[in-house]
């Protein structure tokens, strides 16, 4: 019961956003991240791409900051259905963490930074709709466990994956220990962390890190065009359905089974009242397309 009343007052209100401050440098007045909202059959896809390329998408404070605003937007945004995270970096999702700038902050300041970035992971996971992370290349350290903190990956067969911090004397601090080890199991986790080892797309899918391997086009989009078919599928389901089957399937696997089932049960009573599910079914009973109103 008392998951149940927690789960009951979880809105876009409950999650604490820290405040990174800004300073007007060039650089952060530079569009780090590119958000491409899709129109016509594709309304409703909203599209993330991370675009620093001279720096193979590591990730600094201001992309940080420019990320977290952008993932905040979708907990009061009812028009947005999915979500797609990707790159414009040829062969890079996201290096990791810009370890230069690292080296120059102060040691007092390491600590806040790990956990911006942490903070940034964990919006990004309870973002209310799907988001899909399309890695079209290498995703290392800080950008491998944003992408963990999607609801699934997808690759092209040119990516590599891996958590490597204990080559720096560091381990993941974006949630890395416990996302991956709730992706391919705490044992291969271990074994991969304390490794830090490298592996290939079609080892990611052996473990389980990721859904699905596309065969790399010319074009370097491979993952992203698989992303895109998967969010079209998306896009014709209730919208009401969809956010409270991932916020039941989310927080369901965190807990013992008959706790995920009362987690089902509270979410599934939230679709109950609404004007979709009646919509469903006369769809259904018609046959016709049933017009959602995500209400």
């Amino acid at each position: 019961m008392f998951i149940i009343n927690r789960l009951s007052k979880l809105n876009k209100k409950s999650f604490i956003f820290k405040k990174l401050s800004t300073k007007p440098t060039q650089e952060h007045t530079q569009e780090l991240v590119k958000v491409d909202k899709l129109t016509n059959d594709d309304k409703g896809i909203v599209i993330i791409s991370l675009n620093r390329p001279g720096s193979k998408n590591a990730i600094n404070k201001h992309m940080i900051d420019q990320l977290l605003n952008t993932f905040r937007q979708f907990y009061n945004d009812n028009d947005t259905k999915a979500v797609i995270f990707r790159s414009l970096v040829n062969g890079i999702f996201c290096a990791g963490a810009d370890l230069k700038e690292r080296l120059k902050l102060p040691s007092s300041e390491v600590g806040k930074r790990v956990s911006e970035i942490r903070n940034l992971a964990n919006v990004i996971e309870n973002v209310p709709v799907p988001v899909i992370a399309a890695v079209d290349g290498a995703a290392l350290g800080g950008g491998f466990e944003l992408a963990l903190s999607c609801d699934f990956i997808v690759c092209a067969s040119n990516s590599i994956f891996g958590l490597v911090e204990t080559r720096l004397g560091i381990i993941p601090g974006a949630g890395g220990t416990q996302r991956l080890a709730r992706a391919v199991g705490g044992s291969l986790a271990k074994e991969l962390v304390y490794t830090a080892r490298l592996f290939n797309a079609q080892q990611a899918l052996q473990y389980g890190a990721v859904n699905r391997v596309s065969e790399q086009n010319d074009e370097g989009t491979s993952a992203y065009k698989c992303a895109l078919q998967i969010a079209r599928e998306i896009l014709p389901n209730g919208p009401l359905a969809v956010k409270m089957a991932k916020k039941a399937i989310s927080h369901g696997q965190q807990v013992d089974i008959n706790n995920g089932c009362a987690i089902e049960e509270f979410c599934y009573s939230q679709i109950i009242p609404t004007k979709d599910r009646i919509e469903g079914l006369l769809a259904f009973v018609e046959k016709r397309k049933p017009n959602y109103t995500g209400s």
